[in-house]
């Protein structure tokens, strides 16, 4: 486990919001290593990001109507990075996805 602190029980205190951000941070770090031809770079921070989602997935905040949509990220971002890409995902296309849980966890901040 790359995430012990985390995994600990501090990621269950951060919001939904949050959660997402972090993960696509490591999912933007996936992007630019693979981008960069980094592949093994590219393949650990993608494993930290799917990492995350597990714990996001065994929170019990995320229990009822968030379960579908980590379920769903989890298998696209394996597709697309990994797989075939039969969901014809790109990369501006996970960027945006995360970028609004950014701006969602900046406003909670208060920044």
């Amino acid at each position: 486990m790359i995430h012990r602190e985390l995994a600990a029980g501090r990621w269950y205190q951060f919001s939904f919001s949050e959660q997402l951000a972090n993960i696509g941070a490591d999912v933007g770090r996936t992007i630019k290593w693979k981008n960069k031809g980094h592949l093994d770079f590219s393949r650990e921070a993608l494993r930290r990001a799917l990492e995350l989602l597990g714990l996001s997935l065994s929170d019990p905040k995320n229990q009822n109507h968030r379960i579908k949509e980590l379920t769903i990220v989890r298998e696209a971002l394996i597709d697309y990075f990994e797989g075939s890409n039969i969901y014809k995902s790109t990369d501006e296309a996970w960027e945006n996805y995360f970028m609004y849980f950014n701006w969602i966890a900046a406003r909670e901040r208060g920044k």
